[in-house]
């Protein structure tokens, strides 16, 4: 039986793991931290966690369905979650299957397979391997734009920031209104001399309440086409939320959904009392002082970038993910069509996909390897079709963003069903189930 490795012990590595060994896969996890939880263990070096930091979607739209969370919390805090994951892993069996403290440093194709070198406490190892499922996540590599003239402030990115003590006393300004930088200003309100944030476009606000619910559970019946969800949803918030344009943001150049909404109106509260201003886009740095596009200027001690991330698959040359512009170009977000032995899980970013999306994303992956180990017919013709049909939709008739940040995006039933899909044939011709 060929073993695999799975790199990262987060959500996404552990989903792989379970799915795995859930019908006899051998595996070997890897993981950088000392213990499971990816970016939701604070404690983790890697990690872009911040103490008041919560869940944006809700606990049961989030959580894997073979295993709910005991909290009967909405949106649980990051503590919670972290004991979750390593609950979930001494449930499954994964957490011994893991090497911790070990970093990987390089993949090598070899004979078929893949040469993985990681570095841990026993010093440097290479191990083979029939195939690599890369789960390290998509939040860890910091994106750093590039801004005319020097500050000489404190400048640092969001994925530095873990407690609103950091701020205290300062002159703070966020660049970037996403959800974390829109929970890092409500922090910062609290604790900060000022509290500015420099935004270049408009944003859609979700409450994360609606009628006494959490917003995220009141449409889980057949999804409705896009434009009567956009229509609907959009006269819904106007109603609850009003318009934003009225707190200073600019008014959004897109559709709802069509980038990710910000689940936070708290900052809409703090911008109606005057806890924060909204600033246009950055014109240069001038030492202490920032210069704005519209001519405006104004001094500052700390500039925060809440500028997000980008994908980062440091350990392995980008051919080998056939890489297209900011992401991998991949079948469902997961298969090279090279089907090279390669294996990304995780990276796909969507409103309400939840672990459960990203489970089922592994659940379609392990299906696929017990196929090529007991059925090679199958998987062959599942390789053939890949390279050779056009691939799913899995927009769901959205018009995302064409941003770098939106280069893995998916709507959550277009990608789940386009999953299932491909699942249940890969069953149906094989006759195996686990």
């Amino acid at each position: 039986m060929n073993r695999y490795a799975v790199i990262g012990a987060g959500p996404s590595g552990l989903a792989a793991a379970r799915a795995l060994t859930r019908r006899g896969i051998g595996v070997d996890g890897y993981e950088a931290a000392a213990g499971v939880g990816g970016l939701w263990d604070i404690d983790n070096p890697r990690s872009t966690m911040y103490e008041s930091a919560h869940l944006i979607s809700s606990r049961t739209t989030t959580e894997f369905t073979e295993f709910p969370l005991r909290s009967t919390v909405d949106y649980p805090g990051h503590r919670v979650l972290r004991q979750y994951f390593r609950d979930y892993a001494d449930h499954f069996g994964l957490t011994d299957r893991f090497r911790f403290e070990t970093r990987v440093t390089r993949l090598e194709p070899q004979g078929g397979g893949w040469d993985l070198t990681s570095d841990g406490p026993e010093g440097e190892h290479t191990r083979w391997y029939a195939g690599v499922v890369l789960a390290n996540g998509t939040l860890a590599e910091p994106n750093i734009p590039a801004f005319p003239g020097t500050f000489t402030g404190e400048l640092m990115h969001t994925s530095a920031y873990r407690s609103p003590a950091q701020l205290a006393g300062r002159r703070v300004l966020l660049i970037g209104a996403g959800n974390s930088g829109c929970d890092i200003a409500v922090d910062a309100v609290h604790h900060a001399a000022s509290v500015d944030m420099s935004v270049r476009r408009g944003y859609y606000f979700v409450p994360r309440y609606l009628f006494g619910r959490p917003s995220d559970t009141l449409n889980q019946g057949r999804p409705l086409p896009a434009r009567i969800k956009q229509a609907v949803d959009s006269r819904v918030l106007r109603a609850f939320t009003g318009d934003p344009v009225r707190f200073g943001f600019p008014k959004p150049d897109y559709r709802i959904y069509e980038s990710h909404p910000i689940v936070n109106t708290m900052i809409l509260n703090h911008l109606g009392q005057g806890d924060l201003r909204i600033r246009p886009d950055i014109d240069r740095f001038d030492g202490s002082t920032v210069r704005f596009r519209d001519g405006t200027a104004d001094d500052y001690d700390h500039v925060l970038l809440a500028t997000g991330y980008t994908l980062d698959y440091p350990f392995v040359d980008r051919a080998h993910l056939h890489w297209r512009g900011a992401a991998p170009r991949l079948f469902l977000n997961i298969f090279p069509a090279s089907f090279n032995g390669l294996y990304v899980m995780g990276m796909i970013e969507a409103s309400g996909i939840g672990w459960q999306g990203r489970y089922e994303q592994a659940d379609l992956l392990a299906t696929y390897l017990d196929a090529l180990e007991h059925d090679p017919d199958t998987a062959t013709r599942f390789r053939d079709r890949v390279t050779s049909q056009p691939w799913p939709d899995l927009t769901g008739g959205y018009r995302y963003l064409g941003l770098d940040r939106m280069a893995y995006y998916v709507n959550k039933d277009a990608y789940r069903g386009a999953v299932r899909r491909e699942k249940h044939a890969l069953e149906d011709q094989t006759g195996r189930r686990p």
